[in-house]
């Protein structure tokens, strides 16, 4: 098994955790809970790691995101502790150090300034968070491995007051859609990328 990546926010900003209550299957987060995402590889194996973490802690499951390449996992509680303790049990179960993650690697990053309604409307239709209107800026994300578009989101909200539109945290890629200002996205965006630069692990080629 492969720790592909392991990422976790200390306080869950308002808007990602409104668009998690909306897309999870599991438990839903609440605001400034602290929550752990995981991702492994093959899949399957994440069922394994699931019942570790929920034996030892008190954590409860938000998504259990299960694909034959990848496995992906989101647990969160108000204690940040609890958290970092389901991550330490999966660790071990896995054989690994939580220094061992990927690296989390940009693989595009867009800003669409003013964007046309058409357009707009094109993106109110696909997202499960806010909406974004004509006129405003559009921020575009892709990130590998997918689960660390988790940390982008949650940082680039902390930042400035942005519109969460979508953040997926699972398959080949990960990918966050942000709306807002041109300034707010501006200041959302070096956030998101400063955060994602600063996590450590093996190289991502």
């Amino acid at each position: 098994m492969e720790l592909r990546a392991l990422t976790i926010l200390d306080s869950l900003q308002p808007q990602l955790t409104g668009f998690l209550q909306t897309v999870c299957s599991g438990f839903m987060p609440r605001e400034h809970e602290a929550a752990l995402f995981l991702e492994i590889a093959p899949g399957i194996a994440i069922n394994q790691l699931t019942d570790i973490a929920l034996k030892t802690t008190t954590c409860r499951p938000g998504m259990q995101i299960v694909e034959r390449a990848y496995g992906m996992l989101e647990l969160h509680d108000e204690d940040r502790g609890q958290v970092e303790a389901a991550a330490s049990a999966m660790c071990e179960r896995l054989g690994v150090k939580p220094a061992e993650r990927l690296k989390p690697r940009i693989v595009s990053s867009q800003v669409i300034t003013g964007i046309d309604g058409h357009q707009s409307q094109l993106i109110n239709r696909m997202r499960h968070g806010d909406m974004i209107v004509a006129g405003q800026t559009l921020y575009i994300l892709e990130v590998h491995p997918a689960a660390y578009a988790a940390l982008a989101a949650n940082e680039a909200e902390k930042a400035a007051p942005i519109h969460v539109l979508e953040v997926i945290t699972f398959g080949a890629f990960g990918r966050l859609w942000l709306g807002g200002s041109e300034a707010e996205i501006a200041e959302a965006s070096r956030a998101a990328e400063a955060a994602l630069a600063a996590v450590t692990g093996r190289e991502n080629k």
